[in-house]
This record gives structure tokens, C-alpha cells and sequence, in this order.
């Protein structure tokens, strides 16, 4: 079914976690995408399941959409005694945006607005049991699980971008849950916003890394202009940027990059209620740096997927692990980023037209197949095709490591 659930870990109070909580929110996510069909029901059985049985994980917040809606939940645990949890979960409108990356959004909860609130039994009675709220002044939940500012360059980035007419200030207490885009999105705008370094914007670590170069006119002429040094991008390790900033104070000032070197992988996800659901959702998914990597198209009907995928690479070097296939050359590609992205960006671009290009044909085979009645051939179909593309991909990268190599390896 097209039930998507997305993560994102948002810490909060190191009181409200209660370790004797049964579950971890992989358990929670993982039982609502078996057991349920849309974002109501999924909020409605991770709510009950957390309360009941405890949640003994830091605080998360999951995004479940469906076909229909888009809901943002935030859940916690419930502190000392009894485990529990408290929670609350909020629907981003129609035709909105809302994000949450690593920080507690959702504010003040109508209690009164089923259609767009879910939360915890109770939940503000143990909310001034705790001592987070004195019961006179509006709920807003963010407080009860940090109390810290409800947003931070990632937030503002994305919101401002897509809204810029609100006028947002990064020196506000609070920014909008959700904005209205000004313009209508695809699924390419999105992942555009996943490779989000700054570049080119007051936020771009890399602006003031400026070196003096030297070059000839037709004439013979030789005049001097300042450039970017290839060897720097916003991906720098914290050791590099603490160099620099020794060398000369204040040169880098540090920002929280929506792409991240470190990051295993990321996702954006369709779901589409005109399409059957072998191929009506797509989780277009990316292992390492979303700012290098290509996106893959996992539709909901994949039944199997690389047994390279299988493998978890992220904390060790394995051969064998699908991410190694990406996390070599885009590495290597670092070295000299003003060369290295010459080869990486446009392969990404190319794997993301491919796509894209094709999707029309695969959905087209799927309808007929299924209106044929054999739902277990598409399944198969698209498994073929994922497998295929993401074959591909990892092909590529294996081989742009090679020519990376062969550009850099000699040190110079």
C-alpha cells in the first residue's frame, strides 16, 4: 500500500527517556507500515503501541503521508515510572510544506481540530505534571519535548526559499509549521533542496576562501583576480575548518548543510492515489551524500532489491555494501571539488533525467498489466527495473572512482 513514513531524530529532554520503554521508533515505524493503510491509522497504532507499552528511544519525529494527507509526528518519552509516551502529531494542509530536520516543530495544539491534531492520552494533564506547562497559557509542544528554538538554518532555508513573500527572519522565536509555496513543486524540486549546501548564498561556508591567480590576455597581459580554491567545499571536516579559522579567525563560519558527507542515505517519497499502488508510490532513494549521490526509483510494488543493499556500510568499509558503490567517489571527488564535481553533478543529472524520462512507459506497463489482472508481473517488472537502474548507478560510481584516481592520486 502507498503508507510512506519518513525520520528524523529530534533529541529532546534526556528526562523524558525512560529505557525501560519497549519500543525504539524503527519497531513502531516498522509495525505501522505492516499493519496499516494511511497516516491516520499509522499515527493511531504508534500512539497506542508507545503509550501502552512504553517508548524507551530519544525523541523522534516521523512524517507519515499517504495518497490524501501529510502528517508530522513527534513523540517522546513519558520520564520516571510507568513507561509510556507523549506525543502529539499535526497535519501539514493541502497544498503546504512543512520540514522538520532534528528539531521540534509542531507548537501550539488545537485540541478542538481532530482533522488536523492527533496527540498522547492526557496529554496535558502529565504536561503539568512534568512541570512544562503552567496549564494557563497555550500547549505548544515543541516546549514540552526541548523547550529550545523550534527551528534553525534548515528550517529557514526551505521555508524562506519557497515562501519568500512571508518575509521569515531567522531572529524569530518561532517560523510557520507549514508555508505555501509560491510556486507549484515536483518531486525534483525536493530532491534540488536535498543537495542544498548554501552555495552562492550568505550562508556558503566557502566565501571567503578566496586565493589571488594570475592570467594572460590574448595580449600577453597579466592581471590578478581572486577565485574559490579548488580544494574547499561545504562538506570541509570540522579539523579543516578549525585550520583555517586558526589561520584566520572568523573566515568559516559553520552552518548545517541540508547535504551532509556523513549522511547513509535519504529518500524522497510519491505517493499517488491516480496510479495503482504496485507503482503509484516511489521512494526515490539516495545512499551517501545527497549532494553527489543519484536518486534510484523504489516503487512500492519491489519485491527484492541488491543484495548489496542488504549490507550496512555506514560505520565500516565493505566492498560488498551498496553505499561503497557511492561513498568512494564522492570522497575522492572532494579532493579537488572544483574538478571532482565536473564528473559527479553531471552523472547525477543524467541518472535523474533517466529516470524520469522513462517513468511514463513503467507506469503505462504497470496499468495495463494490472487491468489484465497480473499484479504479480508488475511487481516483478518494476523489481527489474529498480534493480536494473540502481545496477547502473553503482556501475557508474564504481568507475568515476577509477578516473578520480587516476586525477588525484598522485597527491597534486
Amino acid at each position: 500500500k502507498q503508507l510512506a513514513i519518513g525520520e528524523t531524530t529530534i533529541y529532546g529532554r534526556q528526562e523524558l527517556i525512560n529505557e525501560e520503554g519497549l519500543f525504539l521508533i524503527e519497531e513502531l515505524e516498522k509495525i505501522a507500515l505492516q499493519r496499516c493503510k494511511t497516516a491516520r491509522e499509522g499515527i493511531a497504532l504508534i500512539g497506542r503501541l508507545a503509550e501502552e507499552y512504553g517508548y524507551g528511544d530519544l525523541a523522534e519525529c516521523i512524517t507519515l503521508a499517504d495518497p490524501k494527507e501529510v502528517w508530522q509526528l513527534e513523540i517522546a518519552g513519558s520520564g520516571k515510572g510507568k513507561p509510556s509516551s507523549i506525543w502529539c502529531a499535526q497535519r501539514i494542509p493541502d497544498e503546504n510544506v512543512g520540514i522538520c530536520a532534528n528539531i521540534p516543530r509542531i507548537s501550539v495544539i488545537d485540541f478542538k481540530n481532530p482533522d488536523y491534531f492527533m496527540y498522547s492520552t492526557d496529554l496535558q494533564n502529565i504536561a503539568k505534571k512534568l512541570g512544562y506547562w503552567d496549564g494557563k497559557e497555550p500547549l505548544k509542544f515543541w516546549k514540552i519535548i526541548n523547550d529550545k528554538k523550534p527551528f534553525a538554518i534548515r528550517e529557514y532555508y526551505v521555508l524562506s526559499s519557497l515562501a519568500p513573500s512571508l518575509n521569515l527572519s531567522f531572529d524569530a522565536d518561532e517560523l510557520p509549521f507549514s508555508v505555501k509555496p509560491e510556486k507549484k513543486l515536483s518531486p525534483r524540486d525536493i530532491m534540488k533542496f536535498f543537495r542544498e549546501t548554501y552555495e552562492g548564498t550568505r550562508w556558503d561556508m566557502t566565501k571567503n576562501l578566496l586565493v589571488t591567480v594570475k592570467e594572460k590576455d590574448k595580449d600577453g597581459i597579466e592581471t590578478e583576480k581572486k577565485v574559490k580554491t579548488p580544494v574547499v567545499n561545504n562538506w570541509m571536516s570540522s579539523d579543516l575548518r578549525t585550520l583555517l579559522n586558526e589561520v584566520k579567525p572568523g573566515v568559516i563560519e559553520r552552518q548545517r548543510t541540508i547535504a551532509i558527507a556523513g549522511c547513509s542515505y535519504s529518500h524522497v517519497i510519491q505517493c499517488r492515489s491516480w496510479l495503482p499502488d504496485e507503482v503509484g508510490a516511489i521512494a526515490w532513494f539516495s545512499y551517501d551524500n545527497p549532494g553527489q549521490s543519484p536518486r534510484i526509483p523504489i516503487f512500492s510494488g519491489v519485491i527484492s532489491l541488491p543484495n548489496s543493499f542488504n549490507i550496512c556500510g555506514q560505520q565500516r568499509y565493505r566492498t560488498d555494501a551498496a553505499i561503497w558503490s557511492f561513498r568512494e567517489a564522492n570522497r575522492l571527488a572532494t579532493v579537488n571539488w572544483s574538478k571532482g564535481r565536473t564528473l559527479i553533478e553531471p552523472a547525477v543529472r543524467e541518472f535523474e533525467d533517466k529516470a524520469f524520462e522513462e517513468l511514463p512507459a513503467i507506469e503505462k506497463r504497470v496499468i495495463d498489466l494490472v487491468k489484465e489482472g497480473k499484479n504479480e508481473d508488475a511487481k516483478r517488472y518494476v523489481t527489474a527495473y529498480t534493480c536494473s537502474f540502481a545496477g547502473s548507478a553503482m556501475q557508474r560510481w564504481e568507475e568515476m572512482k577509477v578516473v578520480l584516481w587516476g586525477l588525484f592520486g598522485r597527491g597534486f
